[in-house]
């Protein structure tokens, strides 16, 4: 199992899904991620701030529309605003630098990630659609039941619904982290990675990589 306290990280967007031979002549589908202008804007240490964490810059922003608090906190960090900030733990903090960026190159081909993303919005949605509930049978006296999802459960005792019972209501929309993907390639010129399989997310979704928990 990788080390949970020296994780790499790159903060990136999905572009999309494409496919790329692989050495034994198969296609393989690939998620394509710009990691392009991954930034260092602050440095945490267990003596200023009681843990270990960097920030994470990802995306220009106009700088007009950046608050001036923000706008603080990037000229101390020497680099221009960012659009996205997310932070991430890591134990060899100290041996990064606000200001420093981090090459596309930062995973290697063939080394395990771990991507976490917005999973798209489904809005409203029922049992069938959101759980896999069976439909009822259109036949048999069977009147108008097809999606209906059943008893739920409740009577005099315990004169409630339970928390956490698999109801119709708001689909999707929440954060989802897929683990133990590979990495193709990383391509330099293009800060673009290519990751096998699919990550969280439609296109345009931002996007963090980190190294594996879990295998090598």
């Amino acid at each position: 199992m990788s080390s949970n306290h020296n994780r790499k990280a790159l903060v990136g967007k999905k572009l999309g899904m494409s496919q790329v031979w692989d050495d034994n002549g198969f296609f393989v589908p690939v998620t394509l991620v710009d990691v392009s202008t991954n930034i260092i804007t602050a440095v945490k240490t267990d003596e200023t701030d009681g843990y270990k964490a960097v920030q994470l810059g990802y995306g220009a922003i106009d700088p007009t529309k950046v608050t001036k608090p923000l706008a603080g906190h990037f000229a101390k960090a020497g680099v221009t605003p960012r659009r996205h900030l997310v932070e991430v733990r890591t134990e060899d903090a100290d041996s990064f630098e606000p200001g420093q960026e981090l090459p596309v190159d930062t995973f290697a081909d063939g080394q395990r990630v771990d991507v976490t993303g917005t999973t798209k919005g489904k809005g409203f949605a029922g049992t069938i659609k959101r759980w896999g509930f069976k439909s009822y049978r259109r036949t048999h006296g069977s009147h108008k039941n097809e999606r209906r999802p059943g008893s739920v459960g409740a009577c005099a005792t315990p004169s409630r619904i339970l928390k956490g019972k698999r109801m119709a209501g708001r689909m999707g929309n929440n954060t989802h982290t897929t683990q133990g993907l590979t990495v193709v390639s990383s391509n330099v010129d293009s800060g673009i990675l290519a990751i096998k399989g699919a990550v969280p997310g439609p296109k345009g979704a931002i996007v963090l990589v980190r190294s594996a928990v879990k295998g090598e």
